[in-house]
């Protein structure tokens, strides 16, 4: 092979790789697209300096005609001597995150405890405040065990918007790999779920909120719509991410390959 077909092929293969890098990068940065982050991750960022909080969705709305979904949160900081409680203003959110959490109103979905984050769906104190002798202690009623705030906390039972909470769901929430996973506790496994949106609307401050006022048809309708978007977005995620590996792989396969002999 003489000197110019050598250089014609080397061309060739060079213009092969720049273009085959050109699509894999557009291809990334479209994978990048289909991830934004959430209003959560926001308030995670915002909360940095606090080693303690507690993030809860505290109400949820949706416009029954176009795509418009917004959270409201609570959030609450353990001090050393006090608890502080803020709640959010509207945000925001994506339908696949609005399906997500759809069963957590109520809940508490973010966690920070001595610096370290978990997002977990829980009912609302069990990571800071249920079975802390700090601020409270389990009582026995009619046979059964059950969280009571001391006096000078009895503001959090109201709070978290708890009506009762017994010691043998906490147990199986600490013992049964819950705690400190990312599975969601809703109450004893094989049983209807004791926690979560369904439960927290049907009290007379979920009753009250936005979604707990909203008739079964609109949230029948809202779910259903956010289901097929959520799911709509994840295919679409998946076949941008396969065909980001595709080029990645046609160009590392190029750059191994020689010109010939």
């Amino acid at each position: 092979m003489n000197t110019l077909t050598k250089v014609i092929i080397g061309i060739i293969v060079v213009f092969f790789i720049a273009k085959t890098c050109g699509r894999s990068d557009s291809s990334s940065s479209s994978v990048a697209k289909t991830w934004q982050k959430s209003p959560v991750d926001n308030l995670i960022k915002e909360l940095n300096d606090e080693k303690n909080f507690s993030i809860i969705l505290f109400d949820m709305d949706a416009n029954e005609s176009s795509d418009d979904y917004r959270h409201q949160y609570q959030v609450i900081i353990q001090r050393p001597d006090t608890v502080v409680e803020k709640k959010s203003a509207w945000k925001n959110v994506s339908a696949t995150f609005f399906s997500q959490n759809l069963n957590n109103m109520g809940m508490e979905i973010v966690s920070k405890k001595d610096g370290v984050v978990t997002k977990q769906a829980v009912p609302a104190g069990y990571n800071h405040y249920i079975g802390n002798e700090k601020y409270g202690r389990w009582e026995n009623r009619g046979g059964s065990s059950f969280w009571a705030f001391y006096g000078q906390y009895a503001f959090m039972s109201s709070m978290f918007n708890m009506g009762s909470y017994r010691r043998s769901y906490w147990n199986d929430y600490r013992g049964g790999g819950y705690y400190g996973s990312s599975r969601g506790y809703y109450g004893p496994s094989g049983s209807s779920p004791v926690y979560g949106t369904k439960s927290y609307t049907s009290s007379n401050s979920g009753r009250t909120s936005k979604w707990g006022s909203k008739p079964s048809s609109f949230k029948s309708k809202v779910r259903s719509r956010v289901s097929r978007s959520a799911s709509s977005a994840r295919r679409s995620s998946t076949k941008t991410s396969r065909s980001s590996s595709r080029y990645r792989s046609s160009s590392t396969r190029s750059r191994s390959g020689g010109s010939g002999k």
